[in-house]
Parts: C-alpha cells; sequence; structure tokens
C-alpha cells in the first residue's frame, strides 16, 4: 500500500480524528446495521479514502487506506446524493447486478451522504458486511443520515474552533508586539 501524500486528504483525515464521537458514531452504525465494518470515507472526484474506521470484518482499511473510486457506490452517492441501504445484495433487484458487491464480497451494505453545514459535499458514512444484514432498511437509513447530520455539524465546529485558536494567537502575538513597543 502507498503513503498518503495528499495534505487535502490528510487535512481530512486529521479533521475526522479530532471529533471524539466518531469512534461512537461507528459503533453506533454497526449496532443498528449489524455490520462488522463501519467507515467515515472521504469522497473526491479522483479518490475514496477511509478517514475513520471500525473494521472486526478483517476488510482491512485503515485511516488513509483507499479504493479505487469506480469501484465503490460511495461514488453514486457523491454524483447524485441519496443514501443507499440494502440487506441482501444476492436478492436485491438492482443491487444483485451491481459491480460494487460482486467485488468487494458484500452481502449488507448501507451508506449515507455527509454533507458540510453549508452544503459541500464531504463523502459518506457506511457499512458494509459480507453476510445478509438482518434490519430495516428504512430505519438503518434514517438513522444513518441523522448520524451523518452530525458528522457534519462537527466537521463545522472542528473549522471554527480552528479559526478561533488562529485568531487568538494572533490578537497574541499583537497583544505583545504592542508590549514590547510601549
Amino acid at each position: 500500500m502507498h503513503t498518503l501524500t495528499d495534505p487535502d486528504l490528510l487535512n481530512d483525515i486529521a479533521e475526522i480524528s479530532r471529533i471524539e464521537a466518531v469512534p461512537r458514531i461507528l459503533e453506533t452504525v454497526a449496532h443498528i446495521t449489524g455490520s462488522r465494518f463501519t467507515a467515515i470515507a472521504r469522497v473526491t472526484e479522483t479518490t475514496w479514502t477511509a478517514c475513520a474506521t471500525l473494521d472486526t470484518l478483517g476488510f482491512g482499511l485503515v485511516p488513509g487506506g483507499q479504493l479505487v473510486l469506480e469501484t465503490t457506490i460511495c461514488d453514486e452517492i457523491r454524483q447524485a446524493p441519496v443514501s443507499v441501504v440494502f440487506a441482501h445484495a444476492s436478492a436485491h433487484p438492482v443491487y444483485s447486478r451491481h459491480h460494487t458487491p460482486r467485488i468487494y464480497g458484500l452481502e449488507s451494505y448501507a451508506s449515507v451522504p455527509i454533507h458540510r453545514p453549508d452544503g459541500r459535499f464531504f463523502g459518506t458514512l457506511c457499512a458494509i458486511d459480507s453476510l445478509p444484514g438482518n434490519f430495516d432498511e428504512a430505519h438503518v437509513r434514517r438513522s444513518m443520515e441523522l448520524l451523518a447530520d452530525l458528522v457534519g455539524s462537527y466537521l463545522d465546529k472542528e473549522v471554527r474552533l480552528r479559526e478561533a485558536e488562529s485568531a487568538l494567537l494572533d490578537a497574541q502575538r499583537v497583544a505583545d508586539l504592542r508590549d514590547q513597543f510601549i
């Protein structure tokens, strides 16, 4: 696996890692879906990058790990930001023929878009498993959408916190210079 060097993606991973609630959000997603792999992924026009993962499936992705974008349903969600949830791919009228479940050996899948509060698409909150799920798809979709909204809000708060910290440092520098001048 190559080392991730894109500064924007590294910043996105760091942003997600600073959100203390992320491990509990991923655990909650695993609980409501029964999935053994959950993640927050940064999805751009060219990349799918894991920012945070909970993996008891042995899928093998860790923060910074990447998938080929075109092999993911998340790419479709980026293009038309709607949630995709199915409990049994091989029995599903659409996803039984879709390339993503075949490539990754998936039976159950849930992925919802994450947007920043200003509406910009960030990526997805997703859950996968090689076994069929035993969940109400509408309930899982709505629950995950609420959790994705929470992640988007946390991202906004992280940006504002960094801006406030930067403004405070600038004010302290100005105060120090003023003190030196006086």
